[in-house]
């Protein structure tokens, strides 16, 4: 859940991250780790599904649950027609990055 969130506390903090997670298809490990200014996926075609559903409230229940790290892209189309509720698409790990970055890389940052 929030894998744009765990992404974004490496900007956030400007600390080096390791982040584990599992694919909830298949439940195979997916690791990220952000070291010295370099990504690491693993496996290697990790991706991350950006969607939310169609109603109001908080993120908790609008989007939280339908950002998930997927260990390739097939599983993470198996989990979207799975549910077809949650609106979104699956991004590649780079533009995973860029998203997290933008939203949560300025929040600490004093004037």
């Amino acid at each position: 859940m929030c894998a744009i969130e765990a992404l974004g506390v490496a900007a956030m903090l400007h600390q080096d991250v390791a982040i584990t997670s599992c694919d909830p298809v298949e439940g195979r490990p997916i690791k990220f780790t952000f070291t010295e200014g370099t990504a690491r996926w693993e496996p290697a075609e990790a991706v991350v599904f950006v969607g939310q559903r169609a109603q109001t409230g908080p993120a908790a229940t609008v989007c939280c649950d339908a950002l998930n790290f997927f260990a390739a892209p097939s599983t993470a189309r198996a989990w979207a027609r799975q549910h077809p509720k949650v609106h979104g698409r699956i991004t590649s790990q780079a533009e995973a990055l860029r998203i997290a970055e933008r939203i949560f890389g300025p929040l600490l940052v004093r004037d």
